[in-house]
């Protein structure tokens, strides 16, 4: 079983993992990112998860810079949890594993279909290189950084 870090890890993904690999986390960040819930109320209420959990995710997101606490825009006395620019830098992140999960995992077929919001067009995610060419999968190598 793995560990809750890792620590003996050189990797920027297993990094990303202590952050957002917790079961809930990117369910959480995608309904804050694609259907602009804030409130604690409305993710529990949403996603029907248990107030503890959603309490330690929503408190570790704020400690990790992904999520904000701020008033509430209508000036109840609730807060709201809002992304901050690392916190919606996953989407990529999260349209990734959607994209995967429809071809893989939905045997009825994509539950949702992710849209431009200014022309309607369905979005697709491709691995660009600096030189401007759409790179496949078995065109990429993994070199260590020069720093």
């Amino acid at each position: 079983m793995l560990g809750r870090t890792y620590e003996t890890q050189n990797c920027s993904a297993a990094r990303t993992l202590e952050i957002v690999g917790e079961r809930w986390s990117l369910v959480i960040i995608r309904h804050a990112l694609f259907r602009g819930i804030t409130r604690f109320g409305d993710f529990q209420r949403s996603l029907g998860i248990s107030r503890n959990i959603l309490t330690a995710r929503l408190d570790w997101f704020v400690e990790q810079g992904l999520m904000e606490r701020r008033p509430d825009a209508q000036g109840s006395a609730y807060q709201e949890y809002v992304l901050t620019d690392k916190g919606r830098e996953l989407q990529p992140v999260i349209i990734a594993l959607t994209h995967w999960g429809d071809r893989w995992a939905a045997p009825d077929g994509p539950p949702v279909v992710l849209r431009h919001a200014h022309c309607g067009g369905q979005i697709h995610q491709h691995a660009i290189c600096d030189c401007g060419e759409h790179v496949t999968i078995d065109a990429v190598q993994a070199d260590p950084a020069v720093h």
